[in-house]
């Protein structure tokens, strides 16, 4: 059952590896499909990228395959030793197979990226995950400036009528609600100074909303 319990966690560890791998790659070819295609005007080919994909993969691997060259490193100066450990990498013998098992995994890793690097398939699906990464990108970048600039009042053809209504409404309706609302806090405070406790008014009752003039 422990075993079962220790290929299981292997298998995770060895799964989330090349998920963080895999959106790496997919970052690192969205950026640079956005300087080819938006800054130098270039038209999208997935075979364009295919050299790239694989290079960030097997880069990866070397990454992972130097950590598991660390690891061991470590796991040889941890045998034999039995002291108090003085740091989080300064590791005893009782962290050895927990390295051992580090080590594994990360080569486990090492060897599946260099499989889906000489995988042709594995590429293409990189690169069209990437591609509608970038676009979405971009899609949200032109949304995000089209809202800007449509809230600019000389783009906008209705703008001047509607500022003529929005001034009517505020001579008409506004600034005489505001006259009133002043009038009876004024009238309130003058009789509170009589000792008369005025008249609440009602919950809404000509109350000026100042976000009303906006």
């Amino acid at each position: 059952m422990a075993e079962k319990r220790k290929r299981v966690r292997t298998r995770d560890v060895v799964a989330e590896g090349l998920y963080i791998a895999s959106a790496a790659t997919r970052l690192s070819l969205k950026n640079r499909m956005l300087v080819h295609i938006l800054a130098e005007g270039e038209d999208f080919d997935v075979a364009r990228y295919e050299a790239e994909a694989r290079e960030a993969l097997l880069t990866l691997a070397e990454e992972a395959e130097a950590d598991a060259a660390r690891t061991e490193r470590q796991r040889k100066r941890a045998r034999g030793r039995h002291s108090e450990s003085d740091g989080t990498h300064d590791y005893r013998s009782r962290d050895v197979r927990n390295l051992r098992r580090r080590q594994k995994q990360s080569l486990h890793v090492a060897r599946e990226l260099r499989a889906r690097a000489e995988d042709v398939e594995e590429l293409r699906k990189l690169i069209l995950d990437a591609r509608d990464v970038a676009w979405n990108e971009v899609a949200k970048n032109i949304d995000r400036t089209l809202r800007i600039e449509a809230a600019r009042p000389d783009l906008d053809p209705d703008y001047e009528r509607m500022r003529g209504a929005r001034m009517q409404a505020l001579r008409l309706v506004d600034l005489p609600k505001l006259t009133s609302r002043r009038r009876s806090l004024a009238k309130q405070q003058e009789l509170r100074a009589q000792g008369i406790e005025p008249e609440i008014l009602e919950s809404g009752a000509d109350v000026f909303d100042p976000a009303e003039l906006e």
